[in-house]
């Protein structure tokens, strides 16, 4: 389980994945029949610092020995 506070901390949120596009970081939340829920948590001024902060959240995982994981999204 995975939660991530977004860059605003106005949303805490529980994530099945995170991706980049461009300079933004997303979190795919949920899948139905017709529609996916993708949220931005972050946006950055690089699609080169989106990709730097995909990494401290897989260096926070890989961290992890318990079943939750929870990350802050970065200011910058």
């Amino acid at each position: 389980m995975l939660w991530i506070l977004t860059q605003n901390k106005q949303d805490l949120m529980n994530v099945k994945s995170v991706s980049v596009k461009g300079k933004h970081v997303e979190g795919f939340v949920e899948n139905s029949l017709l529609d996916q829920w993708n949220k931005v948590m972050g946006k950055y001024e690089s699609n080169d610092r989106a990709l730097e902060v995909l990494t401290e959240i897989f260096a926070k995982i890989d961290q992890s020995d318990g079943a939750a994981v929870t990350f802050n999204m970065p200011q910058k």
